[in-house]
């Protein structure tokens, strides 16, 4: 290849054709990679405290958010090629990320396990209604496809939910 080639190659459009409008793509892009900031920010605060969770409860909890961080770091790369799909472009660095996250980091020196429960629980509780808010907005605009997709991802943000608040019930009686 020679250097005007390269020089050219490296500033083609990304241009994936697409059925959806202009104005389709760029709104769900958009939507998208918010929702994939999230992601990545909650899977590193998930594997935050998987690192760092401790007490007589340490085996299942360091288990629980272990498999927790590995679904929704699978679900990045789902997002983001869905986002190349449909002719956006998505994410290019950690700084990306922290510009778009919604997701708050917690840099605290100690955190309690029961409080990091809690802190994922409200984490994805919060991620599924912003889910729900990009499925409707994937509807409107006739995406069948990223609407499908995120009905999964939603359904494995309520069961996350589902059992953080049960791993950090109080015991009864």
């Amino acid at each position: 290849m020679t250097t005007g080639a390269s020089k050219s190659a490296r500033t083609a459009p990304l241009d994936t054709p697409t059925d959806l409008k202009p104005n389709a793509v760029k709104d769900i892009a958009g939507a998208l990679n918010i929702m994939l900031a999230d992601m990545f920010a909650l899977y590193l605060k998930t594997k935050n405290f998987h690192w760092h969770v401790s007490g007589p409860h340490f085996r299942d909890y360091h288990l629980l958010l272990d498999e927790q961080a590995e679904q929704i770091f699978a679900t990045t790369d789902d997002i983001a090629e869905r986002v190349r799909k449909i002719g956006g472009t998505t994410l290019r660095s950690i700084g990306h990320v922290a510009r778009l996250q919604r997701v708050l980091d917690n840099d605290a020196e100690y955190v309690t396990p029961l409080d990091m429960l809690a802190e994922l629980r409200e984490d994805n509780k919060e991620l599924t209604a912003r889910m729900r808010e990009t499925h409707d907005l994937c509807g409107e605009h006739g995406d069948v496809a990223t609407t499908s997709m995120i009905e999964v991802w939603i359904d494995q943000a309520e069961r996350r939910t589902w059992f953080l608040f049960e791993a950090s019930r109080r015991r009864e009686g």
